[in-house]
């Protein structure tokens, strides 16, 4: 798995992915922090990281799209299956390396905190909590969308279907404000991902959301790794 990471990471910085991700991500957090905390002297980051959500949303495509849909393309999807590295450590070490670059761009909200920390004191618990939030939404999309690129040999349709399950996502509220049946909104508002990232945001720190991320980022690499053991025995 080590071998995966060390070679996804490389893949990342090698081209221009992590650095257009990076670029993206620091230009709006920025933005964010100078619009609401700088420009109105406020030391609450919870609306940073709440409008940083839908940029969140879409950044995760562009990091995972080349994850298994290049190796597909390149054929070079057969050299990993029949490598000493299983399914799961395959597909860990795919995860692993973008959510690795995930957190080095999230790292950017420590550097806030630490600016804030300068004029006064930061709600240090506050800023911990919406971390772990942030981090557990990107690995969970990040799960998502590698599951999507393990699905086709294209890049562009890895990425618009990842845009597109991140449109979904944040329309969720609109979308359960119009079905009728109670069943139904019912179940969709209990997968509606900015209910659970909300409470992060709000310094709340509950196991049921904390296990709601880490379930659906489980279940998304298990059937990644469905997909490459059905491949295989075919």
């Amino acid at each position: 798995m080590g071998a995966i990471l060390k070679r996804e990471l490389g893949a990342f910085f090698n081209s221009a992915i992590a650095y257009v991700v990076m670029a993206v991500f620091f230009f709006f957090s920025g933005f964010f922090f100078y619009g609401v905390c700088l420009s109105s002297d406020s030391a609450n980051l919870s609306y940073v990281y709440s409008n940083m959500f839908v940029i969140i949303l879409f950044l995760t495509p562009i990091i995972t799209m080349k994850s298994f849909s290049e190796e597909k393309r390149q054929k070079t999807d057969q050299a990993l299956l029949t490598s000493p590295a299983n399914l799961f450590q395959i597909v860990m070490g795919k995860f692993l390396g973008a959510f690795i670059l995930y957190a080095i761009c999230c790292a950017i909200f420590i550097v806030y905190a630490l600016v804030i920390s300068f004029f006064t004191t930061p709600d240090w618990a506050v800023i911990l909590c919406t971390t772990i939030g942030v981090l557990l939404l990107g690995g969970t999309l990040i799960a998502i969308d590698i599951f999507i690129s393990s699905l086709t040999e294209s890049q562009v349709i890895s990425a618009v279907a990842g845009f597109a399950v991140g449109i979904v996502i944040y329309i969720m509220d609109f979308l359960i404000s119009y079905i009728p049946f109670d069943w139904l909104s019912s179940a969709l508002e209990g997968i509606n991902f900015l209910n659970y990232y909300k409470n992060f945001t709000y310094g709340i720190l509950n196991l049921s959301d904390v296990v709601f991320f880490l379930s659906i980022s489980g279940l998304f690499i298990f059937l990644t790794i469905r997909v490459f053991e059905k491949k295989r025995w075919s």
